[in-house]
């Protein structure tokens, strides 16, 4: 799937327990050819910064950082799937896993805006 992420936002709409990013959380997206970032902040996110490589599966191999409400500093990697939605709009299925703090894995979606 091809795709052009730069000017989207995002909500995430699942999470598992385990994760920070919530309802309230909306990720500003920007690309350049293969290389993805994004800003996201709210619920109990306080400020927080992506990277991403585009693979040739479409797939977004990322990496994150954030601030949360109990001023720790989180950092994570995750493997993003594209899944077109009808009326065009993006859905992401993302497997992550915390780099810091327990080191536990989980599953969320974020879905554009």
């Amino acid at each position: 799937m091809e795709f052009n992420l730069e000017g989207k936002m995002f909500r995430s709409v699942t999470n598992t327990e385990n994760g920070e990013v919530g309802a309230d959380t909306l990720f500003s997206y920007h690309q350049r050819e293969s290389v993805v970032w994004a800003e996201y902040e709210g619920g109990d996110v306080v400020k927080g910064q992506l990277v991403a490589n585009v693979l040739a599966s479409g797939q977004l191999d990322m990496r994150y950082h954030h601030i949360n409400r109990r001023g720790e500093i989180m950092i994570g990697k995750c493997l993003s799937t594209p899944e077109l939605l009808s009326g065009g709009k993006i859905r992401f299925k993302e497997e992550w896993q915390w780099l810091s703090g327990d080191m536990s894995s989980g599953y969320s979606e974020i879905v554009e805006q």
